[in-house]
């Protein structure tokens, strides 16, 4: 039986760490000294590994000094998404449809098995999420700590095809209802639901209670849809009355 060599154990460890989340896209590794000796093996046998998950694109060595996981990863799939999106705006709900099926499924899955830390990582990213509203001066900041509230949960599902998916749709997200968001963050009365549903959502993962997670987070999706349909319809009808008036000035 042919032995594996060592530099493909660790090369296969990181790959692992990748999956499930301990290194992220963007995510710079520790010095190779502190890697290696986390990882109980020798320096060259690390540099070997490195530079084979390197060659299959996912990590990259950047100039000053460095090598992080590549910040492609998600790319084979958002790309062609951010395409579509831009031929059709509206397949932006399908992928708020997607959300809601997967964020049920990692919510319901990070109750069942999350951890000490998990759970600590959750209420820290609710507080983060909550103290950006407060702060009110940006809000695509607060979009991206509710994103990271979010990923928190579906990191706590320990499901890595899960987590890799989920991050691939909020990049797409983002990408494509960016004014949405800005708005979302503004409109008073759509915040206190908002909130109340993160709340809500938490809770039921930190106790624990699957069938209670997964119902907060389908109707924290439903609330956001349709917050969002509504944004849209305002925004259609800004646009025919700003034609109207157009038009009159005109003469037409």
């Amino acid at each position: 039986m042919k032995q594996t060599r060592l530099s493909d154990q660790i090369a296969i460890q990181l790959q692992e760490m990748i999956a499930d989340g301990s290194l992220q896209p963007g995510e710079k590794l520790p010095a190779e000294r502190q890697l290696a000796e986390r990882l109980g093996v020798s320096r060259p046998s690390l540099r070997e590994a490195i530079q084979k998950l390197t060659c299959k694109g996912l990590l990259a060595t950047r100039r000053g000094g460095g090598t992080y996981v590549s910040e492609s990863l998600n790319d084979g799939m958002v790309e062609p998404l951010i395409a579509l999106l831009k031929d059709q705006p509206e397949s932006r709900y399908d992928v708020l449809e997607v959300r809601h099926a997967l964020d049920g499924m990692a919510a319901y899955y990070a109750a069942l098995r999350a951890t000490d830390d998990d759970r600590a990582l959750i209420k820290q990213r609710f507080d983060e999420m909550i103290a950006a509203h407060e702060d009110g001066s940006d809000p695509m900041a607060e979009a991206r700590a509710d994103a990271a509230f979010h990923l928190s949960i579906t990191e706590a599902s320990h499901n890595p095809v899960l987590l890799h998916l989920m991050r691939g749709l909020f990049v797409l997200l983002q990408s494509s209802i960016e004014h949405n968001l800005e708005q979302l963050y503004t409109i008073p009365r759509v915040f206190e639901p908002l909130s109340k549903q993160h709340e809500n959502l938490m809770q039921a993962v930190v106790d624990g209670s699957p069938d209670r997670a997964r119902s907060a987070a389908q109707d924290h999706m439903v609330f956001v849809e349709e917050s969002l349909q509504h944004i849209d319809q305002e925004q259609a009808r800004k646009e025919r009355s700003l034609r109207r008036v157009s038009l009159i000035k005109n003469g037409v």
